[in-house]
């Protein structure tokens, strides 16, 4: 999981020089859990800050054997898990830098647009107009590797057909994924875990594929990223799938539920913030609407997850405190499946939306843009890392414990300001 030679000009030497004394760098802490999943939401566009946090980890030593996600996050997670961790970076710009261009013509647009902003000095509204010109290109044309605009609009055809019942067509992706996904990797018997999570249509459930269970193939993850009406449905095994985040985009749920449990430092990373002010506009309106319809109750799950594991902790103490025949032998056989000696981890990184980003974000797909996120992540997941205690296994009493280093400076503020 972590790599302690690395030599002392490497990005994360300053991370063990900061942590020198009674902490343990970040990268030795993880050596002391039995798992360390990296958990990856939904939320297209904005997924390119979730590989400038997997960057900050990789030069941190930090390598994660089981990676979670949904919709973009699957995608993302797809692309690390089926990679050599050597590569992973290399291969998530590569996946990047094509998808954030525009399908045909488009593409000689946006080269003149950023051409255009790399003479000006930055500011908010130039910002601003940059992504709604990505947001347009990719609602127009699509966007290249990944999914582009159909010939034919699908309210004049019918029968169930992709073509009738999604406004785009997504066999790009697929040859994308074919192409720098090595699934046999992921599939090996002792390979890196994946988990997708997906909708199930004829049932309206959240399903996981996972690589432990399962043979994953690209069109699992395409199941998890197949957000409707924008792109079809994908079929496996006689059901259909669309994209997991309509039933729940945080798939911390994968981790709490998984069996058997193990001691688990998580690193989730959400692009959909819960907080936020009440919108002023009908814009900020729909903005928030999506923000927190797809931050899918994330603390409420990662609360509700930390409670039941505490609970299940205490439950085992109590058993093992109680003198042998002093309680019903059906009552402790009942009990048992609800009890647990393991702790959980939860380091917690939220993207913060730009003043000047609009409710499209999540298709604003244009390559600046995506630069600025993958920058964002990376600082990020740098901040977190200056904090080595964030990393340290929790104590059998504790149970679960989290943290977010946003949340972390917010509050030393305002100590300073009290």
């Amino acid at each position: 999981m972590a790599d302690d030679s690395l030599p002392r000009h490497h990005p994360s030497a300053r991370f063990r020089a900061r942590s020198a004394g009674d902490a343990l760098t970040p990268a030795a802490a993880a050596r002391s859990y039995q798992s360390v999943a990296l958990v990856l939401q939904g939320g297209g566009a904005l997924g390119a800050y979730q590989c400038g946090v997997y960057e900050g980890l990789h030069a941190a030593g930090l390598r994660p054997d089981w990676f979670v996600g949904t919709s973009i996050g699957a995608i993302n997670a797809a692309i690390m898990a089926g990679n050599e961790p050597e590569r992973r970076v290399e291969r998530l710009h590569e996946f990047w830098d094509l998808i954030c261009e525009p399908v045909g013509l488009a593409g000689t647009m946006a080269s003149a647009i950023r051409t255009m902003l790399s003479l000006s000095p930055r500011n908010p509204l130039l910002d601003g107009w940059a992504n709604s010109m990505g947001a347009l290109g990719a609602l127009v044309f699509g966007q290249r590797g990944y999914f582009h605009t159909r010939p034919q609009s699908p309210f004049l055809l019918g029968g169930g057909a992709p073509a009738a019942t999604s406004f785009y067509d997504t066999t790009p992706l697929r040859s994308t994924l074919e192409r720098l996904v090595d699934f046999d990797r992921i599939n090996a018997r002792r390979g890196v875990r994946l988990s997708v999570g997906a909708a199930q249509i004829e049932t309206g459930n959240s399903h996981y594929f996972d690589s432990s269970r399962e043979t994953i193939g690209p069109e699992h993850v395409m199941a998890s990223a197949a957000l409707p009406p924008a792109f079809p449905a994908v079929e496996i095994d006689g059901f259909h799938y669309w994209d997991g985040g309509i039933v729940s985009n945080t798939p911390l749920e994968c981790v709490w539920n998984d069996d058997p449990r193990r001691d688990s430092l998580v690193l989730q990373v959400d692009l959909w913030s819960a907080r936020g002010t009440r919108p002023a506009t009908m814009m900020d309106v729909f903005e928030r609407q999506k923000d927190i319809q797809y931050s899918s109750r994330t603390r409420l799950v990662t609360d509700y997850g930390a409670t039941l594991q505490k609970l299940r902790l205490e439950i085992a103490d109590a058993l093992a405190q109680l003198p042998e025949g002093a309680l019903d032998p059906k009552l402790r056989k009942a009990l048992l499946p609800w009890t647990c000696s393991h702790v959980f981890n939860i380091v917690h990184l939220i993207y913060q939306s730009k003043p000047y980003e609009a409710q499209f974000k999540d298709y604003a797909f244009g390559l600046g843009t995506q630069r600025q996120h993958w920058a964002d992540g990376l600082a990020d997941m740098q901040h977190t890392l200056e904090h080595p205690d964030f990393f340290a296994r929790p104590s059998h009493e504790a149970g679960v414990v989290t943290h977010d280093v946003h949340r972390t400076m917010a509050q030393r503020a305002k100590r300073t300001e009290s």
